[in-house]
């Protein structure tokens, strides 16, 4: 399968090269290709320049969001909660009609709040919007012609792609959608990244929570200083 895979940070990577290896047709979208590939120093999470990356995977072809998103089947978003909405917004074109798995969390950062929740990486970032909306239905209400999945939200990126690195693999994802078939593809790349445990919340509607449990795995792994997955008794 033709699959984009749109940011460059640690967990777009994790999911380019798994991709890779199970023999899919990889798409790398960032917004410049010339300035990520000429980028000589680690990103702000401390990720090797992105050239560093490509080389040790040269099947891996790197365009532009847009380019990308054109050029596949399916199309994850791997681009930050931040930014998401506005770059998924401005390619609505080449997005119709597609599945788009969206694991984006509505972070945001440098915040004048009272009360901060101070963590060892610096401030915990806001989650916006919350409660009554989500980041994945405002994904949704942007692009009508595509079928938004929300997915891999609930772990790390490196774990998504890899579920037998935590007990063996046993422990649950969750994904949330309005269209059955687009959910059916996530699930079938999901079964062939590893996971035998996916639980469908129903709705896109749902994706306010699990956008919103971002905050308690954060806390969860900060108590025990690793990674770690979540199981439905």
């Amino acid at each position: 399968m033709k699959i984009a895979i749109l940011g460059t940070g640690g967990g777009a990577r994790s999911h380019a090269a798994k991709l890779l290896e199970l023999g899919h047709e990889v798409f790398v979208g960032t917004r410049d290709p010339q300035a990520t590939l000429a980028r000589t120093e680690p990103d702000q999470m401390g990720n090797p320049p992105y050239l560093d990356w490509l080389n040790d995977h040269p099947g891996a072809t790197l365009l532009t969001f847009g380019e990308a998103a054109a050029a596949a089947d399916m199309v994850i978003n791997g681009i930050s909660g931040d930014h998401a909405y506005q770059v998924l917004s401005g390619i609505g074109e080449q997005l119709t009609g597609k599945t788009l798995i969206d694991y984006a969390v509505p972070y945001v950062y440098n915040h004048d709040t009272a009360h901060k929740w101070r963590t060892p990486w610096g401030f915990m970032p806001l989650l916006h919007p919350v409660d009554t909306d989500s980041l994945g239905e405002q994904i949704q209400r942007a692009l009508p012609g595509t079928r938004v999945v929300k997915a891999f939200v609930t772990q790390e990126q490196e774990t998504v792609v890899d579920p037998k690195s935590i007990g063996g693999g046993d422990h649950t994802m969750f994904i949330a959608g309005d269209d059955p078939d687009a959910k059916a593809v996530a699930v079938q790349l999901l079964r062939e990244y590893g996971w035998t445990d996916i639980l469908d919340l129903g709705d896109l509607v749902c994706s306010r929570g699990l956008e919103m449990y971002a905050h308690f795995h954060a806390a969860v792994g900060m108590a025990l200083g690793r990674r770690f997955g979540v199981k439905i008794v």
